[in-house]
């Protein structure tokens, strides 16, 4: 029996690339995820290691797809392998049946380590360059300084939370956030 396993990072991507070609692979069965590979408990993947049993091949698109670090892939496919359970990747054209399939898996797990590695390097220095040149990190406000001030003058009146919110086009949390950064800055005198 051949199981495939399908994961994004985000529910913005797509996982129709993936699951075609496990289909061309003649999978039985396809589960997938849509969270970070640097979580080890994710419910499609539990789904399938379940349902592995001696004998059956668990077939993944691409390495990175089963797991970011290489000592998690390396151990999951040490673990698969005491069951009895057979790995291929499709894209690096990887199979655990062979000694050769076996020292492909172990260099390519490594350069994707490394490969991940760089890129968060790279990401470090990016981030740590524009601190110093006095740009901001992270997303954009919801709210600028003034609306603030107006929202939290107009919650003040008493005017409902969900209708401020709404007016300013946020989420009452977002609201909830301002008024507990007020309440914490008028606490500490600034």
């Amino acid at each position: 029996m051949k199981i495939g396993y399908a994961r994004v990072s985000t529910e913005d991507q797509n996982l129709a690339l993936q699951v075609a070609a496990l289909e061309k692979a003649c999978c039985d069965a396809i589960y997938t995820d849509r969270t970070s590979g640097a979580y080890l408990r994710r419910p499609g993947l539990d789904a399938v290691l379940k349902k592995l049993h001696r004998g059956a091949t668990l077939v993944v698109w691409r390495l990175d797809r089963l797991g970011r670090s290489l000592r998690a892939l390396v151990d999951l496919i040490h673990q698969l392998g005491k069951r009895g359970v057979h790995f291929v990747s499709l894209t690096e054209n990887i199979s655990t049946e062979t000694s050769g399939g076996m020292l492909l898996f172990h260099m390519m797990a490594a350069l994707a380590e490394f490969e991940r590695s760089l890129i968060s390097e790279r990401t470090k220095a990016g981030m740590a360059a524009a601190r110093a040149l006095g740009r901001p990190l992270g997303r954009c406000r919801a709210m600028s300084p003034e609306q603030r001030v107006e929202a939290l003058r107009a919650l003040a009146e008493n005017r409902p939370l969900k209708e401020v919110a709404a007016y300013y086009k946020v989420h009452p949390r977002t609201l909830r956030r301002v008024v507990a950064l007020e309440s914490e800055t008028l606490s500490l005198g600034l």
